[in-house]
């Protein structure tokens, strides 16, 4: 059962398919993208009305390019890794493009899991549960604890 950890990680591998990484630094590079994804939706959810930005964000309402936590994992990508890695400009913008890819990646993923017609924050939880649950909270539950773990 993928988390929301692994959903990520899943994203950007994919979305770095065809960028051209050093090996020696690929993983750290993979690893921060998807750390700085994370962090971007953790600081979100913890804000006042970042529940919403979030669904917003997920269900196709805000588009991955314009919204404030793709901007937000973008800064936190630069600042914690490519700041230090030294890449040199052009690939240091082809990783940070990467980011708006991902998060409508993110977005495609998300589906009517619950079966009452529409996608809501209930299918978003499910979704990054891993399927179907018989509780709604113990999805919610997981995904809170995925976030304060970080």
């Amino acid at each position: 059962m993928a988390n929301i950890s692994d959903l990520i990680l899943q994203q950007v591998k994919k979305a770095a398919g065809n960028v051209e990484i050093p090996s020696n630094v690929q993983n750290t590079v993979l690893n921060g993208l998807s750390e700085s994804i994370l962090g971007s939706l953790t600081q979100t959810a913890a804000k006042a009305g970042g529940i919403e930005q979030i669904k917003s964000l997920l269900t196709g309402g805000t588009s991955a390019a314009s919204s404030p936590i793709t901007a937000l994992a973008g800064k936190l990508f630069s600042g914690n890794i490519l700041s230090k890695l030294n890449l040199g400009d052009m690939l240091n913008g082809k990783l940070a493009a990467l980011i708006p890819t991902v998060m409508g990646g993110l977005s495609n993923i998300i589906k009517d899991q619950d079966g009452d017609g529409d996608v809501d924050l209930n299918d978003i939880l499910l979704t990054l549960k891993g399927g179907k649950s018989s509780s709604i909270l113990g999805a919610a539950s997981s995904i809170l604890g995925s976030f304060l773990k970080k």
